[in-house]
Formats: structure tokens, sequence, C-alpha cells
């Protein structure tokens, strides 16, 4: 089960599509949908968790808590809007590209990717391009 939750004046396009799409990259990781939840904040939320959590005193555009059980994915994935604008902005790419870049992000993670090196970063990102051209076709 994959559920949506705002913390944010923000209203989520598409969610029947977007559950059916994270379902499918989980499936397709070799993984099995457990609960995932989504929680869009706004910047001052997600520093607050930040700080509480990771001891980070900056602002991010996400946090993700794995709660897996074996293959089963479980989780909850805060997402900044404030900061997915922004980045949106700063890369010169759509809203909506970048808030499922970031959605999927936090999947792939719990998925066992990472993205500390610039090999893992590079690795997850082209990992991300593949989940966004698969998003296309549930659009």
């Amino acid at each position: 089960m994959i559920d949506f939750n705002f913390e944010t004046d923000f209203e989520l396009k598409n969610e029947t599509k977007l559950q059916a799409w994270i379902g499918d990259v989980i499936n397709a990781e070799g993984f099995e949908l457990g609960e995932i939840s989504y929680v869009f904040c706004d910047d001052e939320y997600l520093h607050k968790l930040n700080l509480e959590f990771l001891d980070h005193d900056t602002l991010t555009d996400i946090i993700s808590f794995d709660y897996a059980v074996g293959k089963q994915i479980n989780g909850e994935i805060y997402i900044s809007v404030e900061r997915v604008s922004d980045n949106a902005a700063d890369f010169e790419t759509a809203f909506d590209e970048e808030l499922h870049r970031v959605m999927i992000h936090g999947i792939l993670h719990f998925c066992g990717y990472k993205d500390k090196t610039a090999e893992e970063a590079q690795k997850m990102r082209e990992k991300e391009d593949d989940c966004i051209i698969t998003l296309r076709n549930f659009f």
C-alpha cells in the first residue's frame, strides 16, 4: 500500500498512476511492496526532521526512513515541495518531473541504491532516468 499525506498546501496529481508506477519499480527491482507513506511538506517541516533525526542543520528535498522487512519494502518518505520547486528551477526542468525524480529516489534507496560516492550517484541518476522514462508510459 502506498499512501500520500500532505503537511502543506499541495495536491498531488494522478495519485493512482503514481502508486502503480512506484509498485512496478519495486517489483522490477525484485522487491515486494509493503507499506510506503509519502509526506509532502514545506522546508521548515523537513528541516526539523533533518535536525531531530539526522542531526543535519541543512535544507534538503527528501528524507527517507527505511523499515524494510526482508524483501518487503516499507518506509516513510518526506519531501519538501519548496525544495523540489527550487531544484526544478535550478535544473531547468518541469516541477512534476523533479517531483517524480525525488519520489522514486527514496524508493531506490529502499531498494539498495546509494549515492554517497560519485560512482554511486551516477548509477542512482541513471536508474532515476530509467524510472522517469517508464513513468511516461503511465500517462
